[in-house]
């Protein structure tokens, strides 16, 4: 594969019962956006997927599982609401640029699996290949550096190490840099940083799969990649957007296994 995946994926097999499945990603839940936080609950507590996945920034900042321990109603109320659905139907979480530090803790008290990134979704004969895609986009090389740090054991051993207030603290400065970036992006018309066409197609074939289901870049809607190829890009959410923004891309595998995807806003 091209870029930073060195090795095929792994699969996911799909039940044969699955008939619906459904895809998230870029919810950034944090207390200081109670509206996104409402539509996101509101959602799960609707939803008649068998299952859904979560692919990548869920929450704005998770800095280690040791949170679950602290006096954080935010949190806790986040992760009932997951053990919720995960009692109803399939649950799969997939680590994003803000919530890398994600682990078992977060899936035991979840209900959730995390998946690798990518995985690839098997659907019977279909193949759809799933990521958060901050690792598709090659041009971004301060934030590729910042990502391979930041994934490294030796970081996170270290990072994890220290206390949870200063943990909170440094992510956010971090966050709070990162918005300035984006902002300066945004003013000088970059916008975010987008994936690699070439690197895509890459990845597809070494998978055999032709659908690429990911996030990250804010970019909702499909974007043909010749070749038969194609990627589906899920919306970042904010209630308070003008206009609002939650979309739940939304696959049906129909008789024939024939997939059907649709786009569903949800404000």
């Amino acid at each position: 594969m091209t870029g930073p995946a060195h090795t095929l994926p792994p699969e996911l097999v799909a039940p044969a019962h699955w008939r619906s499945i459904e895809f998230i990603s870029d919810v950034h839940l944090n207390a200081d956006e109670p509206a996104t936080a409402h539509a996101w609950k509101a959602y799960l507590a609707g939803t008649q997927a068998d299952a859904v996945f979560m692919l990548g920034d869920l929450f704005e900042v998770w800095v280690g599982d040791d949170m679950l321990a602290a006096p954080d109603a935010f949190a806790a109320d986040c992760v009932h609401a997951l053990r919720q659905l995960s009692s109803r139907c399939a649950l799969f979480f997939m680590h994003g640029n803000r919530d890398f530090l994600a682990g078992q803790g977060l899936m035991q008290a979840s209900g959730a699996r995390l998946l690798d990134d990518p995985t690839v979704l098997v659907l019977g004969s279909q193949r759809v290949l799933l990521s958060h895609g901050d690792a598709l986009c090659l041009d971004d090389a301060r934030y590729l550096a910042f990502r391979a740090q930041v994934r490294s054991a030796a970081w996170q051993r270290d990072f994890l190490s220290q206390p949870l207030a200063q943990r909170q603290a440094l992510a956010r400065a971090l966050r709070e840099q990162s918005q300035q970036e984006q902002a300066q992006r945004q003013a000088s018309g970059l916008g975010y940083a987008d994936v690699d066409a070439a690197a895509a197609r890459d990845w597809l074939k070494a998978s055999a799969a032709a659908l690429l289901v990911h996030g990250h870049t804010h970019r909702p809607e499909p974007h043909e990649l010749g070749d038969g190829l194609r990627r589906e890009v899920l919306s970042d959410w904010d209630a308070l957007a003008s206009p609002p923004r939650a979309q739940v891309l939304r696959l049906h595998l129909q008789p024939g296994e024939r997939l059907r995807l649709e786009r569903q806003p949800l404000l």
